[in-house]
C-alpha cells in the first residue's frame, strides 16, 4: 500500500510540475490548460483499464499500445519535471541563504520562472516528437546492414557466401500487414544463399503466428531458411491452465515453423553445402544468463570436426561471453539477438552508440570480435512491449563471408 501511496505522490508531482510550466507561458489561454488536464487524466484512465484488464495467459498488442502511451505522456513530463524541481531547489536554498545572512536584496523574478518553463517544455518536445515518431513510423522503419567478415580458413567454395540474419520477429505485436510485407520483400530483396532466424517467432504464443504465416512464408532463400528458439518461444512468461497447455503450445510452435519453411535447430547441427565443400552451421537452443538455459553447446557440436568452419546461431549475446569464446570448439561466427536495442538509443556511425540496454549487456548491438571470433548481434525485426522504436530501427542484418 505504501509504494502505491509513493507512485500516487509521484505521478501528482510530475502532472503538477507539468501544468505550471503551461500555465506559466500561456496563462490567459484556458483552453491549453484544460486540455492538458483532459490529456493526462485520459493517458492514466487508459492505463488503469489496461492494467485492470491485462491477461497474462492471452496478452494483446493493445498492451504494446497502452505502454507506447504512458511512455509519450511520462518522460517529457519527466523532463519539464526536472527543470521545474530544479528551479524551485535552487530557489529554495538561495531564500534560505539570504534569511541566513540577513541579505534581502534579491528576489525571484517571474521572468527568471517563465523562462525556465520555456526551455522546459521546448527541450521536452524533442522526446515527445522523437517517442510519436517511433510508434507512428519507427517501429516499422527497416533498415538493411550490410557487413564484410574474412577469415583465413574460410573453404574458397565459400567465398562471397552471403547471410541475412533476421531475429526477435515477436509476431504478437505486428498490426500493420502493409508495412511487414514490405519487410518481407526488403529480406528477398538482398538475394543470400541462406536466411538466419535467431529466435522470438512470437511474444508468448503459438497462436500469436497464426495471422502472418502466409506472409512469412513468402521468404526465400536458395540454401534454405534455418532458425532456432529464443527465450520468449517457450511460454515462460504467460500463465497456462495446465502443462499440457503449454506442452501443446510447444508443439504448435514447431509445426509453424514448419509451415513457414524453417528448419528448426535444437541443439544440433547441419551441414551447408556448396561446390562440393562444406561449413558446419550449429543452432541451440536459447541459454541466456538470467534467462532459461535450455541451450546444450556440448551436444550441437558432438559430432562436428575441430577443424570445420563454423557458425552458430544462439538467440542471446551472454552466451558468447560465458561460453562460446572459450568453447573448447573454435566458432568462428555466432549470430544472436534478444536485446533489440531496447527499441530505445542514439547510434550516430563513427561519433556515437548507446542504449539503456548497454548497462545491461556489454554486447548489445552490432559487430563484436574477441579471441579472433565474431559475434553479430541483430537489432531485431519486431517489437515488444513498447509499440515502437526511438533511434534503434528494425534490423535486417546481410553478412558476406570472405576467404582472406
Amino acid at each position: 500500500m505504501l509504494r502505491i501511496i509513493i507512485l500516487l505522490v509521484f505521478v501528482f508531482l510530475i502532472d503538477w510540475y507539468s501544468y505550471q510550466a503551461f500555465a506559466t507561458l500561456f496563462p490567459e489561454q484556458n483552453w491549453i490548460k484544460i486540455g492538458f488536464w483532459i490529456f493526462s487524466i485520459s493517458v492514466y484512465l487508459f492505463a488503469a483499464y489496461g492494467f485492470l484488464t491485462f491477461s497474462r495467459s492471452s496478452p494483446t498488442p493493445n498492451f504494446g499500445r497502452l505502454i507506447s502511451l504512458l511512455v509519450l505522456s511520462l518522460i517529457p513530463k519527466l523532463i519539464i519535471l526536472a527543470f521545474l524541481f530544479g528551479e524551485d531547489l535552487v530557489r529554495f536554498l538561495t531564500g534560505t541563504y539570504q534569511y541566513l545572512t540577513g541579505n534581502h536584496e534579491g528576489d525571484f523574478l517571474a521572468e527568471r520562472r517563465k523562462f525556465i518553463s520555456q526551455t522546459a517544455l521546448v527541450i521536452s518536445a524533442i522526446p515527445f516528437l522523437g517517442i510519436l515518431h517511433g510508434v507512428l513510423i519507427g517501429k516499422y522503419r527497416y533498415r538493411v546492414i550490410h557487413h564484410t567478415l574474412e577469415f583465413d580458413d574460410l573453404p574458397e567454395e565459400f567465398d562471397c557466401f552471403t547471410i541475412t540474419q533476421i531475429s526477435d520477429i515477436h509476431s504478437g505485436s505486428f498490426d500493420n500487414k502493409k508495412k511487414l510485407e514490405y519487410g518481407i520483400e526488403l529480406i528477398n530483396e538482398q538475394g543470400s544463399d541462406v536466411i538466419l532466424f535467431t529466435g522470438d517467432l512470437v511474444n508468448n504464443q503459438a497462436i500469436e503466428m497464426e495471422p502472418w504465416i502466409e506472409t512469412f512464408k513468402k521468404l526465400e532463400a536458395p540454401m534454405g531458411i534455418y532458425s532456432i528458439l529464443g527465450n520468449h518461444d517457450y511460454g515462460d512468461y504467460v500463465s497456462w491452465p495446465s502443462k499440457e497447455a503449454k506442452a501443446a503450445n510447444m508443439q504448435r510452435l514447431y509445426k509453424i515453423q514448419k509451415e513457414l519453411g524453417f528448419t528448426l535447430l535444437r541443439n544440433e547441427n547441419v551441414k551447408l553445402e556448396r561446390k562440393g565443400a562444406s561449413i558446419d552451421l550449429i543452432g541451440i537452443e536459447n541459454w541466456g544468463k538470467g534467462f532459461g538455459q535450455y541451450g546444450d553447446l556440448k551436444k550441437a557440436t558432438a559430432n562436428l570436426s575441430d577443424q570445420s568452419f563454423k557458425i552458430l546461431m544462439s538467440h542471446d549475446p551472454s552466451h558468447f561471453d560465458e561460453e562460446v569464446k572459450n568453447f573448447s570448439q573454435f566458432i568462428h561466427l555466432t549470430l544472436s539477438g534478444h536485446t533489440h536495442g531496447m527499441q530505445f538509443g542514439i547510434e550516430i556511425p563513427g561519433f556515437i552508440k548507446w542504449s539503456p540496454v548497454s548497462l545491461r549487456y556489454p554486447k548489445w548491438a552490432g559487430l563484436y570480435e574477441e579471441l579472433g571470433r565474431y559475434l553479430y548481434i541483430n537489432r531485431g525485426f519486431g517489437f515488444l512491449a513498447f509499440a515502437g522504436r526511438v533511434g534503434i530501427w528494425p534490423e535486417i542484418t546481410v553478412i558476406k563471408l570472405k576467404r582472406k
